[in-house]
């Protein structure tokens, strides 16, 4: 990887610092207790009522998360107010729904809420992948190969998370989902670089890859594999832990190590008096 132009300090793109892991436990907790809800109706080894409880519980500790981050917390009302412009005004007007019919799953152990709740919450996770998407100035969010990673991440967080609370049940489908997250991953990864990216972002993901292709990936499916010929319930949960916590990570680096804002470019160089302008310029760009 090699830069365009060299970088400038105040030109280049830098790292953005508005949004911390606080901002990242949202899209964690939303994702993986989104992702847990579907896996309990689709996996059905679990009570509604305690699916309901361990889904919305990680979706609140997300929305707290978020809380915390606001400058004026009391303030939070106002997210209420632009829906037709704000994926994140969307993200908490579909939390209401959710709540609800979690909530009842919870009260009345019903399966029925339950599948409503799950079905409101890929919304909700869809949401969340729009709110990045929606931050035109962060060239590694906005980028729409970002969407279907942060679905399908979320759904694998979840399933792990299923696969540990069941002591290896649904190491299959689990098996399933972190093959299309990689894939999915993978190929953000090279649309990125393809379409160019600042070269601090492409950096700050390269230096995980690795990270994240053996002990988020390799290492979760070798462990479900196992489970499964050796009857080892311990291994699959293991294997749900990796795979789990490797979706966080990746949620974190995408928040916080990658998140390089746009910086400032010249879509040609200007001359005094007579010529031709020169080349753009996009300093801190590979």
């Amino acid at each position: 990887m090699t830069d365009q132009t060299p970088e400038i300090k105040g030109v280049s793109p830098w790292l953005q610092t508005n949004w911390d892991i606080r901002a990242a436990g949202n899209f964690i907790g939303g994702g993986t207790g989104t992702g847990f809800l579907v896996a309990a109706v689709f996996l059905g080894f679990l009570s509604p009522r305690l699916a309901a409880f361990v889904g919305l519980t990680f979706v609140g500790l997300g929305l707290f998360s978020v809380w915390l981050e606001i400058g004026r917390p009391w303030r939070s009302i106002n997210l209420f107010f632009h829906p037709q412009t704000s994926w994140m005004t969307r993200e908490g007007l579909v939390a209401l729904p959710l709540f609800a019919l979690g909530g009842l799953a919870v009260l009345f152990n019903s399966q029925a809420a339950l599948i409503g709740a799950a079905l409101v919450g890929l919304v909700y996770l869809y949401c969340q992948a729009r709110i990045l998407m929606a931050a035109k100035g962060i060239p590694a969010w906005r980028h729409p190969a970002l969407l279907p990673v942060m679905m399908a991440t979320g759904l694998t967080e979840g399933a792990g998370l299923a696969v540990v609370l069941a002591q290896g049940q649904g190491a299959f489908l689990l098996i399933l989902l972190i093959a299309l997250r990689f894939d999915l991953w993978r190929r953000y990864n090279r649309r990125l670089a393809q379409d160019g990216a600042p070269a601090g972002t492409l950096r700050a993901l390269a230096l995980r890859q690795k990270q994240i292709l053996i002990a988020g990936h390799i290492a979760p499916v070798v462990l479900l594999v196992l489970a499964s010929l050796l009857g080892a319930p311990f291994l699959a949960t293991l294997g749900g832990v990796l795979a789990t916590v490797a979706g966080w990570g990746i949620k974190v680096l995408l928040i916080t190590k990658a998140a390089y804002n746009q910086g400032f470019a010249l879509p040609r160089v200007p001359v005094r008096g007579q010529g031709s302008p020169g080349a753009p310029v996009k300093p801190g760009w590979a």
